[in-house]
């Protein structure tokens, strides 16, 4: 049980047994997997995994066991079929259907349109098909002359067709279905994970054939700067209203006033609809994020998706991946990332990242590469960083976004880096946001040094409790930020909150004595372990009792477990920690009792099992042969979201005081301290549900 952990890595077990008579297969859901994904492994379609497990449509989850039909038993049911058919004297085959059978699926395995099936079989129209139930399969010749065009028609096209389309940037379910000539109902009929959203770089599964694509009229040179002027002019993109949407945050998202929102699409007289097509102009609107509901102090959340599935080659010189099997050639010049190539487009972003390649000791180190991975932890973090910036790069690089990015090796040591030759060279002074260095001194020294150019510096992985410099941005939130946050939410929940700290624990003592009014202390025996019968006499039967326990104690974690586990007979408690505790990890705490007591605790990070995240694990995992870490997660999270903040049309700071957003793993939601600066305070707040899930409290 790892209830701490920043990131969870996915392990895949597949068990795949076969039923009786090999009829079908017994396949065991990986973490992380989806239908598609396990129709494209198997070469059904997910409508055939739809037949057999009808539960599936509304997802699955790890370890569920499915019914997977195998080719053996396609076979098996044509001979069976064809048998039937031979056998006897009538013309009609009586079926008595099966569990989980459905009309499609005994259709299918007989050969007969929906309308023979139904005429033969009228109660079908009012009940539908019951487990049980004996029916009148209509044999050859047979059909209603109404059906006989549509049987010969559906004979003579053979097997049902199905293409596959991978969801673009942009694209809707709408247009997706006028592009295969389909409908949204029968695009969500076959892809039910579709129903609620349309993530980037999804695999829909649609019956038909692929769209031709019809090959342009050759255009004269006289022609084509009439054309590139017209699409200047006017360009349009669909977007697809998300729920609690309003005239007024869509104003905010393109920039446009009411009226011209309903002069654009005239269903808006009628007021924002959830699901609605809107037509909004391309260049109005940043090209990923999803704005939501404001919160209190007009601050917008920002969602964007985690990545680009299959991003484009990076194709720039300058710095390589330093591949942790392979190692390439590295150079110390910087690497240009040129994101779009529009023309006359003069609003372009400069994003710098300050990476400690270290390439001088690198190239001077005589005990070769393989063997320094093997040693130094911070070159592999280093790597590990940059491998998800580039990640987010090139989910940048696909979706065209405005931005040049320049990387260049800071040379860090905990004293020294060469930020200063760089300055001198006039390489970070034009840049409109510089991520890095690593190192908060190094952090602090190049935020001072850009002060006067007005640079925001973003330290991307630095704890520590920076120095008042206005234009310097920390993005971890520091420990004290993270317990305030979660005594926070206890107070905005009306809860009565009792303290268990073990007296080696002075630090959490003093800081929830000076910082945290009011939370009672529970009493201590004379040895020093708790007072269960003090304990039982301070939580309150009329609210939720929070329980902050702070101890590596064994006994007096399973003390204080017994203790709460009896008082829920009579009251509402729940068990809290404010870091990392290893003893929760072994053997002899019970993960049961931890979840009986929805073990809750703060977070700077999240596992998601969004879909943008499981695409952004996925993509990693397929570039990078491994999945990715902490490290890895927050070089994609912190570049990518640096990346959206710039094209937002206003500058990296005037977003970091309106927005707060939130990426794979990290959120960030910066303030700006009394003393100058600015810290993030980007917390989650988790706890272990009932059905043994990690879940974030709302």
């Amino acid at each position: 049980m790892k209830y701490f952990s920043t990131l969870l890595f996915f392990v895949f077990f597949i068990t795949c047994s076969a039923f009786s008579q090999g009829k079908v297969i017994k396949y065991t859901v990986s973490s992380g997997e989806t239908i598609n994904q396990i129709a494209q492994k198997f070469k059904v379609t997910p409508y055939d995994i739809y037949e057999l497990n009808p539960d599936a449509r509304s997802g699955v989850k790890p370890n569920t066991v499915l019914l997977i039909p195998a080719a053996a038993n396609k076979n098996a049911d044509k001979k069976e079929t064809a048998e039937a058919k031979s056998t006897g004297n009538s013309k009609e085959i009586i079926h008595e259907v099966q569990p989980k059978e459905t009309f499609y699926s005994i259709e299918k395995k007989y050969g007969i349109s929906d309308e023979a099936l139904k005429a033969a079989n009228p109660i079908l129209e009012k009940n539908g098909v019951q487990i049980g139930q004996k029916l009148v399969i209509p044999a050859k010749g047979t059909a209603p002359k109404n059906t006989a065009a549509a049987e010969k028609k559906t004979k003579e096209k053979g097997p049902e067709k199905y293409v596959y389309h991978e969801v673009q940037a942009k694209e809707t379910k709408y247009s997706i279905a006028k592009q295969y000539n389909t409908t949204v109902e029968d695009l969500e009929k076959r892809n039910p994970e579709i129903v609620s959203s349309l993530p980037v770089g999804y695999r829909v599964t649609i019956k038909g054939t692929a769209p031709k694509t019809e090959t342009a009229a050759p255009v004269s040179k006289a022609e084509e700067p009439k054309k590139t002027e017209s699409k200047k002019a006017v360009s349009y993109m669909e977007y697809q209203v998300k729920p609690k949407e309003t005239f007024y945050s869509l104003g905010r998202v393109f920039h446009l006033t009411q009226d011209e929102l309903v002069a654009l699409n005239p269903s808006l007289s009628e007021g924002v609809k959830e699901g609605m097509v809107l037509k909004v102009p391309v260049g109005y609107v940043a090209p990923a994020p999803i704005v939501a509901q404001s919160q209190p102090a007009e601050r917008a959340v920002v969602s964007t998706p985690a990545v680009v599935e299959k991003p484009a080659e990076n194709t720039g010189g300058g710095i390589k991946i330093i591949d942790k099997v392979k190692s390439e050639t590295v150079s110390a010049d910087p690497e240009i990332v040129e994101l779009t190539k529009k023309k006359g487009q003069n609003d372009r972003q400069k994003l710098v990242l300050l990476l400690p390649f270290n390439l001088a000791k690198l190239q001077t180190d005589t005990t070769g590469m393989a063997a320094r991975l093997k040693t130094d932890k911070f070159l592999n973090m280093t790597l590990d960083f940059y491998s998800g910036a580039m990640m987010a790069i090139d989910s940048a690089k696909t979706l065209k976004l405005p931005i040049d990015v320049s990387i260049y090796d800071s040379q860090e040591t905990k004293t020294t880096s060469n930020i200063a030759s760089l300055i001198a060279q006039n390489k970070l002074q034009e840049a409109d946001a510089v991520v890095g260095p690593f190192y908060q001194n190094n952090a602090e020294s190049t935020a001072n040094s850009l002060r006067l150019y007005n640079v925001p510096v973003i330290s991307p992985l630095s704890k520590d409790a920076a120095n008042p410099i206005d234009n310097l941005y920390q993005t971890v939130p520091s420990n004290d930020v993270v317990r305030n946050a979660i005594f926070d939410y206890m107070r905005a929940k009306n809860g009565n909150i009792v303290a268990v700290v073990d007296k080696k624990k002075e630090s959490v003592i003093n800081y929830i004595k000076q910082n945290q009014k009011g939370v009672v202390f529970a009493g201590l025996t004379e040895t020093g372990g708790l007072d269960a019968a003090n304990l039982k006499s301070l939580l309150l039967p009329t609210r939720l009792n929070y329980v902050v326990m702070e101890t590596g104690n064994t006994a007096m974690i399973k003390a204080t477990i017994k203790a709460l586990i009896d008082s829920q007979k009579t009251c509402q408690v729940q068990l809290v920690i404010l870091e990392p505790n290893s003893t929760l990890d072994t053997d002899e705490i019970s993960f049961d009792n931890l979840v009986q007591l929805k073990l809750m605790y703060p977070s700077v990070t999240r596992d998601s099992d969004e879909q943008g995240a499981a695409i952004f694990k996925k993509e990693y995992k397929l570039k990078n042969k491994t999945y990715p870490n902490t490290y890895a997660t927050r070089g994609f999270d912190v570049t990518f979201d640096t990346m959206m903040r710039l094209v937002q049309g206003k500058t990296y700071q005037e977003t970091a005081d309106l927005m707060t957003t939130q990426q794979v793993d990290n959120k960030f939601q910066f303030y700006k301290k009394e003393d100058g600066g600015h810290a993030n305070k980007g917390v989650y707040i988790l706890y272990y549900d009932s059905d043994l899930t990690l879940k974030a409290a709302n």
